[in-house]
């Protein structure tokens, strides 16, 4: 099978830990080693989450006053880099020599005219307390939401259009290669209409755009089998976090479309993995890094089918 594995940031770093190259590495470690049973079975394309690295190299760049801040675009250029290097050492370590383990830079076309230039909603680097956020908006004119009791900050985050070098991934799968791409949901460009040659130019945006909906059209348009939407939770949760909280374990897509869950972490999944199914008829499911072999053989995780049409809880 196609398999995208979808990376969610606690593959890299888990929450309230220190951004260090050692956490990072020790948690990219953890992941390689639940990916590679994948590896071996399936043709594997993996994307991943960039928030809190993204974050951290705008906050590193704005200490350095003699030049501006380094766009966005080209700062998730430098976390793909990055990211994708230790992801493929450390695969690679996991691997037999002869499998290769490729990062490529996507780039992902987006509408300079989407509205979510208008509303920030993508969280990016570390938490502040209220104070803290205060002053970084005052000074550098970010902007934040509440995360927990904490406050984040926010950039813009459209939807993507196309991606880019869909013709290299495909050739590398199909010559047994493992391909990192697509990573922090790419990099965000947008056609100009100017005077040039081919009568427009492609530039960089200003933006995050979001690891799971980029990974579900990377899958839809890649032809992959399964979407697994990987986390640091075993499954997706109604109620989660109180006595109530029920493990969801099959549903169609129209049918847990239709419930409402956490706007910053779980909606967007549920999103992707359904936007995935309606486009390919394909299966997504959505469970834990630890899982990951069990949840594309449908042993665990929630799973979203064609197939089911109600939503099936697990047994408790």
């Amino acid at each position: 099978m196609r398999v995208v594995a979808a990376l969610g940031g606690n593959a890299l770093l888990q929450r309230g830990e220190a951004l260090t190259a050692e956490n990072q590495r020790r948690n990219v470690r953890q992941a390689a080693h639940n990916l590679a049973p994948l590896a071996r079975e399936h043709q594997l394309v993996i994307s991943h989450g960039n928030g809190p690295q993204v974050g951290l190299l705008a906050l590193q760049g704005s200490a350095y006053a003699e030049v501006e801040v380094y766009p966005l675009d080209i700062l998730d250029a430098e976390t793909e880099g990055m990211i994708g290097y230790v992801l493929q050492q450390e695969l690679g370590n996991e691997l037999p020599f002869e499998v290769p383990v490729v990062t490529l830079l996507t780039q992902i076309e987006v509408d300079p005219r989407d509205h979510a230039f208008g509303d920030p909603t993508k969280p990016i680097g570390p938490v502040y307390t209220s104070e803290q956020a205060e002053q970084l908006a005052a000074t550098k004119g970010w902007a934040f939401k509440p995360d927990g009791e904490s406050m984040r900050r926010v950039v813009a985050s459209p939807a993507p259009r196309r991606i880019f070098g869909l013709a290299p991934i495909e050739w590398m799968l199909d010559r047994g290669a493992v391909v990192v791409c697509a990573g922090g949901g790419g990099i965000p460009v947008a056609y100009l209409e100017e005077a040039v040659p081919a009568g427009r130019r492609l530039v960089g945006v200003e933006a995050v755009i979001d690891k799971d909906l980029a990974s579900a059209m990377l899958a839809g348009d890649i032809g992959a089998d399964v979407l697994a939407i990987v986390t640091d939770v075993e499954a997706v949760y109604l109620d989660y976090g109180t006595p109530r909280q029920r493990a969801i374990r099959r549903a169609g897509p129209a049918a847990i479309a239709a419930l409402e869950f956490a706007a910053g972490s779980m909606a967007p999944k549920v999103a992707a993995a359904c936007a995935f199914v309606e486009r390919t008829g394909g299966t997504a499911v959505i469970g834990s890094i630890a899982d990951a072999a069990r949840l594309v053989s449908g042993e665990a995780g929630t799973i979203v089918t064609p197939d089911a049409r109600d939503v099936e809880l697990a047994a408790a």
